[in-house]
This record gives structure tokens, C-alpha cells and sequence, in this order.
């Protein structure tokens, strides 16, 4: 009794100090922000501008709030509000809230995410239709934690297409075989996540080529010269993801149980599941809300496995043709049409329409607080970029660096980026236009036999380190989805795939470097 009341004075006070140093952090950020704005800053900001390190302020004030509150929502926004006091924009609701909502990107999301996938997961726990796949999973599948994990992932892998795309479909169908199964939600969400991008550039028979290869053209280099030429280029590449590679087959070891490799923090939650049956550490602020947690299925309805898995297949169909006839895959009516589905069917079986509705709107609500951090991510993303943050940091390479050092130079500063932006994509477009050129210079300079190879490298490191940013970033869409479909506290993702993930980012710098070293 008395060690249980030691424990809680401990953690008020430890709660209390943590508060009192985000007030602080978060002063010093206004602060700065101010003084940048007053005494820093040039007359009009633009696309070729940057505030040199003080460009790096927003994304630093929200990253650290995340980690010592634990709470995204008033990191996010304590962090817009210093990007948008450092622009004078001191009307956070009419200058930067309003216009960030009002985007077409930022209304997507909000429908994809808030509406879509809010009320098909509403619909699905009000039929009992994912319980009723976790059942039928379970019963012919899944034998316990290791076949559940290997399911998931599996599915990661099935679904290369990458980002926000796998990672909501990935999380989404396993989450009611996991927890049924006991896997803790870091682990289920580590697997998810680690998956969703890293596969993407691995199996790049996805829309990720014709958007990068847009973004790599260098005048006077040959094999750069056409589209075809590019293409063929980011292929080439394919065997130098590293870091992709070795994401994907850490997963891989994870779902075999072989946790040697994964960190402490994941360690230490398959044996809390394993043996407490707890699913979240204590303490722990799941993303999904509790109208997703549990099923509340009308007396005498019965759902059946067919309503889970048709409007599934039917979501991924819509999904797979649209990207072969349009280029890119039309997400929202995918989910668009597996959500009508999926109310049709029960309509059809005799649930009433009230019933329907009252899922939806419990979809509604149980995602409501992602979909807000995640427009709140969108947000200071926009205003990183805006103040130059991907600019500086690119801006500190130079033409003098011995040419075995740039591409791990070059992974550090993509991690960078995307860590402090939460978009890959948007590390694409800051980073390839400045960093291929500047091979290609260090290349010719050093009179290096094999440049093409030496390029090859450079841009698998551009490409793996944006994509580890990004994966392990807290301000990322699909750290917060990982989290969201999953049902794992945020920052207990981040916190525990970190580590697996730096592993892995680390080994591939060593094996890029052997590879410049002796083969370029």
C-alpha cells in the first residue's frame, strides 16, 4: 500500500515537472519565434528561402512536446503556432487553420479518414463483421500470437502500394485477429507501419516511380535524360533499398517471435501480453476511441465472414483497377463504394437503417481525434516547408565532401527532413532535386570509374532515409494511422518502433558505404 502511494506521489510529481517544462519549451518556442520574426526574417518568404536553423523551430517544439506530454493534439498546435508567429501570421484560426482546412489535400483527408474510413469501421463493429473474420481467422488460420502476426504481415506485403493506402487497409483488417489473438498494439502497430512504406520501395509496381522519377533529372547525365530512362533508373535501384529490405525482413522476424532484434520497449510488450493479457502499457491513450473497441450488435442479427471480406476484396479491387487505368489509385472510391457494401448487405439481412446510422456515427466519433491530428500533421508540414526547414538542412551539404561519406550524408539529412516534416513525398521533392546534382558534381570531381553506380546509391539512400523519416516520424500519417487502426497510444508506437527502426537504418548506411567503398 504504501509503495502504491509512494508510486502515485512519484508520478504527480514526475507530471507535474513535465508540465512545467512543455510550459517552458513552449515559451521559448513563442519567444523565438517572435524574435525571428521581428529581427530574422526577410520581407516576403518564398520557396528558395530558409531561416537557417531557426527553420528547424516548429518541427523541434512539436517533436519534443509529443514526447514529453504524450500528447499529439497540443504538440501539433503549439508547434503551428510558433511556424505561423516566426511568418507573422498571428491569427492562427483565419490565417492558418481556416486555409489549411480549406485545401482540397486537407478536405480529402478529412473525408477519407473522418467519414469513409470512420463509418465502414462503425458499420463493421455494429454488424460484428470484423469479430466474425477475427472468428473465422482464428478458427482456420490463425493457431495463436505468431500466425496472427505472420497474417499481418503477410497482408503488408500484399498490399505494396504503399503509405496511407496500406497501412489503413493492413490495420484495419488485422485488428480484430490480433487482439483476439493477445498481440500487444506496439507490436501490431510496429508490423503495420514498418510494412506500409518500406514494402513500397521494395516491390515499386505502385505509383512511387512516375511521381520520383519527375524529381531526379540532372542536364548533361545520360541515363537520366527521358522518363523511360528515369524509370528504368529507380528500378535499377530496387536492390540498393537497404533500409526497405531490412525493415521488411525485421518484421518478418517480429511475427516468427524472434524479438532480438526489435528493441526493449517491444521486448518488454509481447511479455506484458504474453503473460498479463494486456494489450496497452499502462497509461497507455489508445488513438481509437472506445466506440471501436467493442462490438454492439442488435439482438438476433448474426453476422456472417462474406461481410467483412466482400466489401475488402471489393475495396482493393477499386483500388488496384484505378491505378491501372488512371495511374494512381482512386482511394476514396474504394472506400466509398466497400462502405455502402458493406450498409447494403446489412440492410439486406434485415438490420434496421437507425441501426446503420447509429454505427456510422460511432465510426464518426471513434476516429474523430486522429483525423484532427492528422490535419494538424498536414498542417505544419505545409509550414515547414514553407519557412524552408527541408531547405536548410540540404543546404549544409557541400561540394567538398570525400565522395564515400555523401551517401550516408545524404541518408541523415532525408531522415532529417522527413522526421521533422512527417512526408516522404515531400523529402522527395526537396531533397532528390538538390541531392542528384550534387552526386553527380562529387562524382565527376573524384573521377569516380563507375558514376551510374555511385548515383544509384546516392538515390536509394535519398529515397530509404525519407521513408525511415517518415515512418518513425510522430507527426507523420502513417505513424498516426499505424496508430489509429491498431488501437495503440501513439506514443508508445513511436517510442518502440524507433529503435528496430534506427537498427535497421544503420545497418543499411554501412552496407551503402562498403558498397561505394569498393564496388563505385
Amino acid at each position: 500500500m504504501q509503495a502504491s502511494f509512494l508510486s502515485g506521489g512519484e508520478s504527480k510529481n514526475q507530471n507535474h515537472t513535465n508540465n512545467v517544462l512543455a510550459l517552458f519549451v513552449l515559451a521559448f518556442g513563442i519567444g523565438s519565434a517572435l524574435y525571428v520574426n521581428y529581427f530574422v526574417a526577410a520581407t516576403q518568404v518564398n520557396s528558395g528561402y530558409h531561416y537557417g536553423l531557426w527553420s528547424l523551430l516548429p518541427a523541434f517544439i512539436t517533436i519534443f512536446l509529443s514526447w514529453l506530454t504524450r500528447e499529439p493534439l497540443t504538440a501539433l498546435l503549439s508547434g503551428i503556432a510558433v511556424g505561423a508567429f516566426m511568418m507573422g501570421q498571428y491569427d492562427l484560426s483565419d490565417q492558418i487553420l481556416i486555409p489549411s482546412m480549406a485545401q482540397a489535400g486537407t478536405a480529402g483527408i478529412l473525408l477519407l479518414y473522418l467519414w469513409l474510413l470512420g463509418g465502414l469501421l462503425g458499420i463493421w463493429s455494429k454488424t460484428g463483421a470484423a469479430q466474425a473474420f477475427a472468428n473465422f481467422m482464428t478458427k482456420h488460420f490463425v493457431r495463436g500470437q505468431r500466425s496472427a502476426k505472420l497474417v499481418t504481415w503477410f497482408l503488408g506485403v500484399l498490399f505494396f502500394q504503399g503509405g496511407t493506402m496500406s497501412t489503413v487497409l493492413v490495420g484495419t483488417t488485422v485488428r480484430p485477429l490480433a487482439d483476439k489473438a493477445g498481440i500487444s498494439h506496439e507490436e501490431m502497430s510496429y508490423i503495420v507501419d514498418s510494412t506500409a512504406s518500406p514494402i513500397a520501395i521494395v516491390i515499386a509496381f505502385n505509383a512511387w516511380p512516375a511521381y520520383v522519377q519527375a524529381l531526379i533529372y540532372v542536364p548533361g547525365v545520360a541515363f537520366l535524360a527521358t522518363e523511360a530512362d528515369r524509370l528504368a533508373f529507380f528500378f535499377s535501384a530496387v536492390p540498393f533499398s537497404f533500409y526497405g529490405i531490412i525493415a521488411v525482413i525485421g518484421t518478418l522476424l517480429l511475427s516468427l517471435n524472434i524479438t532480438r532484434f526489435s528493441g526493449k520497449r517491444i521486448r518488454q510488450a509481447h511479455q506484458r501480453a504474453a503473460t498479463t493479457g494486456e494489450l496497452d502499457a499502462p497509461g497507455a491513450k489508445p488513438l481509437s476511441a472506445k466506440e471501436l473497441q467493442s462490438c454492439d450488435v442488435p439482438s438476433g442479427y448474426h453476422a456472417h465472414v462474406l461481410e467483412f471480406v466482400l466489401p475488402l476484396l471489393t475495396l482493393i479491387t477499386i483500388a488496384i483497377l484505378t491505378f491501372i487505368f488512371y495511374g494512381a489509385p482512386k482511394i476514396n472510391w474504394a472506400f466509398g463504394a466497400a462502405l455502402l457494401l458493406s450498409a447494403f448487405i446489412a440492410l439486406a439481412k434485415g438490420m434496421s437503417l437507425s441501426n446503420i446510422i447509429d454505427g456510422f456515427g460511432n465510426g464518426l466519433k471513434g476516429v474523430v481525434l486522429a483525423s484532427v491530428i492528422l490535419v494538424l500533421a498536414v498542417t505544419i508540414g505545409a509550414i515547414s516547408k514553407q519557412i524552408g526547414a527541408g531547405l536548410y538542412l540540404v543546404s549544409l551539404l557541400s561540394e567538398q565532401l570525400p565522395y564515400w561519406l555523401l551517401p550516408v550524408i545524404l541518408q541523415f539529412m532525408a531522415m532529417l527532413i522527413a522526421f521533422s516534416t512527417g512526408t516522404s513525398w515531400g523529402t522527395f521533392a526537396i531533397a532528390f532535386p538538390l541531392a542528384m546534382p550534387l552526386a553527380w558534381a562529387i562524382a565527376q570531381s573524384a573521377g569516380i570509374a563507375n558514376p551510374e553506380l555511385f548515383m544509384l546509391v546516392c538515390f536509394a539512400t535519398v529515397l530509404n532515409g525519407s521513408v525511415y523519416g517518415d515512418q518513425c516520424s510522430p507527426i507523420s500519417d502513417t505513424t498516426i494511422l499505424s496508430s489509429m487502426t491498431t488501437g495503440c497510444d501513439m506514443m508508445d508506437h513511436v517510442k518502440s518502433q524507433i529503435v528496430p527502426a534506427s537498427y535497421a537504418a544503420g545497418l543499411a548506411a554501412v552496407l551503402w558505404t562498403l558498397t561505394v567503398m569498393f564496388f563505385v
